[in-house]
């Protein structure tokens, strides 16, 4: 039995290996990572280092005074002074990425909701800010009042806990969840080309009438696949450990926060994605086998895809946490972990009962792949 196993692997290997697709989802795809960890980083580092002159051109529909003027020069506003109309006109063909109005003592500041417009007006805010501050000492000072004594009347101290650099949790978390996806998208075309493509090209009959059971079949393609999907795996990590290193040093939002995983938290991220090649490899061939044709196993195939990715993005978004029961549903408990290995509170029961749920999954589909290769009527009906 395992001699006819290790064959099936054997030839199934020798296949994957010859066949440039299979090489190209194996090998290539984990060479996106670099350039989500890189492109994201260099995105975000140039948003959270942004320059007041790039969004400091400020439309004022009155004139300014000399101390205003002084000041916005000091604060790196760009000044446009004129009337309502002309200021107008000037926003609307983009030149300018706010302005403000007047009446009386009250300041209105007019822009369109947007990443520019935000900026601006927090530059603004900053300005009248410390415009009311020059005119409430002018005022006190006017009436013999120290101004320092009515201004210190209260001290405001900040004792804030450090938290979590958020870029550098997002790009992390965002490629591990690539990681996911290159592993699915590496096992889908070798179990597609192992089942749907066999049974297409008629070797699939002729390696049924050897005396080989259909159990020695299934766990020589399912090793085969899940072989392909760790090597993805695990090429993929090593990218992107190497790619989280030279962010580290590249950019500065990073300034402080170390991003590298610890030798346990790489030996934990190791686990995950060999567990989770197994689960995929096994899904993957289970769907495959049921089709009748290459196209039409790819066609089933591709929703696995986002299945596999949504549920980790989403428990992203809504700040989902691992407990027990979630480290035992398929798909999610991955994701949540990964998080967990990132952030170092790695727990080792949720590891085992992913590890668990994991082996539960594949038994169940293993033993549903072995029923269908004894079904003449799955096999080879057209």
């Amino acid at each position: 039995m395992k001699n006819n196993m290790f064959h099936i692997l054997q030839k199934e290997l020798r296949e994957m290996f010859r066949d440039k697709k299979s090489l190209s989802m194996m090998l290539i795809v984990p060479l996106m990572i670099p350039l989500l960890v890189i492109g994201m980083s260099a995105l975000f580092d140039k948003e959270s280092n942004k320059k007041a002159e790039d969004y400091g051109k400020i439309g004022f529909c009155y004139d300014l005074s000399e101390v205003e003027e002084n000041l916005a020069s000091t604060m790196g506003i760009e000044v446009f002074q004129g009337t309502l109309e002309e200021i107008q006109e000037k926003y609307n063909q983009q030149e300018l990425d706010l302005y403000i109005t007047k009446e009386d003592t009250t300041y209105t500041f007019h822009g369109n909701a947007g990443e520019t417009t935000s900026y601006a007006s927090i530059l603004a805010t900053s300005y009248f800010n410390a415009y009311k501050e020059y005119l409430q000492n002018e005022y006190l000072t006017e009436f013999g009042i120290d101004a320092s004594k009515v201004q210190q009347i209260l001290t405001i101290e900040e004792d804030f806990v450090e938290q979590e650099n958020f870029f550098a949790n997002y790009i992390t978390t965002y490629a591990f969840l690539f990681i996911i996806m290159a592993i699915t998208i590496s096992a889908t075309y070798p179990a597609t080309d192992a089942t749907a493509g066999e049974k297409e090209r008629g070797t699939l009959e002729t390696l049924l009438t050897f005396p080989i059971k259909s159990k020695d079949i299934i766990i020589g393609k399912f090793l085969s696949v899940s072989l392909s999907s760790i090597i993805t795996g695990l090429l993929s990590l090593g990218l992107t450990i190497v790619s989280l290193y030279f962010a580290n040093d590249m950019f500065t939002l990073y300034e402080g926060v170390d991003l590298m995983l610890s030798p346990l938290a790489l030996v934990f991220a190791s686990i995950t994605i060999i567990a989770y090649s197994f689960l995929i490899s096994g899904l993957c061939i289970a769907i495959a086998s049921r089709s009748k044709t290459f196209k039409e196993a790819q066609s089933a195939l591709t929703p696995i895809t986002f299945i596999s990715f949504f549920p980790g993005m989403i428990a992203f978004m809504i700040h989902l946490e691992t407990t027990t029961v979630l480290s035992l549903v398929p798909f999610l408990n991955f994701t949540l972990l990964f998080d967990d290995i990132v952030s170092g509170s790695v727990n080792y029961l949720h590891i085992l009962l992913m590890l668990i749920s994991t082996i539960v999954v594949i038994t169940i589909v293993l033993f549903v792949i072995i029923r269908q290769y004894k079904s003449e009527k799955v096999l080879f009906s057209h």
